[in-house]
């Protein structure tokens, strides 16, 4: 074999460019009214016009990427096509730039704000299944893209289902099969069926049952649990498990196809997933290093609920950090050794990860993270669980006026002085701050509440040392194990475990001196056309 005398070339000849993309199976299969229908495009380029927006982005979940370049000239056509009626000479004809977001920056059901600003649009229209979050900054079209389904296959699934006439039963489904909730009760009425009760969608996530309301006279929450909820199509998890405390029985058709739909009964499975999301809570109860683990920049208050959540985590004498990583993969939450759990900062859909994942440590949603915060005396693990941010709890569930907050600081500031003066400062830091007794591991963790033994010793070494002022960012905080690094006088568990555990600290860590080398020219141009060294003269 010939050796090479340089590195090959890897970048894509620019005759090769498209070849993949040619060659790809993927194709867009629906027919032109079927196009039209399911991206509802009237509707669509009729919103846009009444808004008065230039600028529109599309936003696509994968699997339907592969129809976006017809649906951007369906809808082209359509505003050109209306828009010509419409102009004189007065008003010109406009021009739309429609531009289609292929990659979301966080979760598909989520509106990408961010990537729409990064494309300057006035209005996203947001395609395919949805959480329905609020969004902060953008007004969004949602279109469900309602898919097809058989109504006399799901009914004869029902009735194999539920044979007693007079079951009271909740008819829900996706978004993507909802315009069939209100045929498919209709037809169970006329079969007998008298306690039926359909569903209509309302953008609500944080509601009794999530986006959705009884249609006609609303149903008392405790009378509700009286209800079946036979929902068509697979729901994702975290509507199972926050739906699971609040019907008598969950039954949920899967649809393979639209003539051929599968009955299922999810009750016990979600009473097993909530035991085992419990053992997490428990884990996170003993952890004294929490990560924020930051799932959203689009859904509204999501930087008010993590400003509560640091607040919740102080209080509780843990240590939070704040991460925001995108997408969520293991790969990305394994670099952070230090973090001993997460809790994620989300819409109520993506809060949960799926245990079988391969995340290294646990995540938990906020609502799980306001259980494990309670003291082991009053943590109670009830039926109802939440994903998302929307219920996330203020003190008592009351908020705090101004004036009550500073009269709580000064008591607190109070109380730490009187403390600080009295006998407490004798008391050995063992003794003051006993460990906590994990439940799930039954073991003793003395790290759990890293923040409040550090407090404790830093206000102890100012006093013996006659230090007035602060600390400054260099100064180590004596603690009963060690010493405790500290950034700006704060205690930081993860300067210390990158001073004390980490045995990699980047590139060139591992030699003494650096050997010095000849500097080569590397690449330039962009990625569609690469020029190497002296290649970028001739041309």
């Amino acid at each position: 074999m010939a050796e090479l005398s340089s590195a090959p070339v890897l970048s894509t000849p620019d005759d090769h460019l498209f070849e993949a993309a040619a060659q790809a199976e993927t194709k867009s299969t629906l027919s032109h009214d079927a196009l039209r229908t399911t991206y509802e495009i009237p509707r669509t380029a009729a919103e846009i016009r009444q808004g008065g927006w230039t600028r529109v982005a599309l936003q696509f979940p994968d699997h339907m990427l592969v129809d976006a370049p017809r649906v951007v000239e369906e809808l082209r056509q359509e505003l050109e096509t209306t828009s010509a009626g419409d102009s004189t000479d007065e008003t010109p004809k406009r021009s739309w730039r429609i531009c289609i977001l292929a990659d979301t920056s966080y979760s598909a059901c989520c509106v990408d704000e961010i990537a729409a600003e990064h494309a300057n649009a006035d209005v996203v229209v947001h395609y395919g299944r949805t959480c329905l979050s609020p969004t902060s900054r953008l007004p969004v079209i949602y279109v469900y893209t309602s898919q097809e389904l058989d109504h006399e296959a799901v009914v004869a699934q029902f009735t194999k289902e539920f044979g007693d006439k007079d079951t009271k039963v909740v008819i829900m489904a996706d978004l993507t099969y909802q315009n069939h909730v209100e045929p498919i009760s209709n037809a169970l009425r006329e079969q007998g069926y008298s306690k039926i009760v359909a569903t209509e969608v309302i953008r609500d996530p944080a509601g009794v049952i999530p986006n959705r309301r009884i249609a006609g006279d609303p149903i008392d929450e405790e009378l509700l649990k009286s209800h079946s909820l036979f929902h068509i199509s697979d729901p994702p998890a975290s509507l199972l498990l926050a739906l699971q405390s609040r019907f008598a029985s969950l039954h949920v058709l899967s649809v393979p196809s639209p003539s051929s739909p599968t009955l299922d009964n999810p009750t016990f499975r979600t009473a097993g997933l909530l035991r085992r999301r419990f053992a997490r809570v428990l884990t996170l109860a003993s952890a004294g290093v929490v990560g924020i683990l930051v799932n959203t920049l689009s859904v509204s208050n999501y930087l008010s609920s993590i400003d509560l959540l640091r607040k919740k985590i102080a209080e509780a004498g843990k240590k939070s950090y704040t991460v925001v990583v995108g997408k969520l993969n293991p790969a990305k939450l394994a670099n952070f050794a230090e973090i001993e759990g997460w809790v994620v900062v989300g819409c109520w859909e993506s809060g949960l990860i799926e245990e079988d994942a391969g995340y290294w440590r646990p995540v938990i949603t906020p609502f799980e993270m306001e259980v494990a915060l309670m003291g082991e005396e009053v943590r109670v693990w009830g039926g109802e669980w939440w994903g998302g941010i929307e219920k996330l709890k203020l003190e008592d569930g009351v908020p705090k006026k101004e004036e009550e907050e500073e009269e709580a600081n000064k008591d607190t500031q109070e109380r730490n002085a009187t403390a600080e003066d009295g006998a407490e400062e004798d008391v050995d830091e063992d003794e003051s701050l006993p460990p906590v007794f994990d439940l799930r591991t039954g073991k003793l963790v003395s790290h759990s509440r890293p923040m409040q033994l550090a407090t404790r010793s830093a206000s102890q070494t100012q006093k013996v040392n006659g230090e007035d002022g602060p600390r400054t960012s260099d100064a180590l905080v004596k603690r009963a194990a060690g010493e405790l690094a500290t950034i700006n006088g704060v205690a930081s568990p993860g300067a210390e475990y990158l001073r004390s555990q980490r045995t990699w600290q980047g590139l060139g860590s591992d030699f003494n001196e650096e050997a010095s080398t000849a500097i080569e020219e590397g690449r330039s141009g962009i990625a569609r056309g690469y020029h190497v060294g002296e290649e970028r003269a001739r041309h």
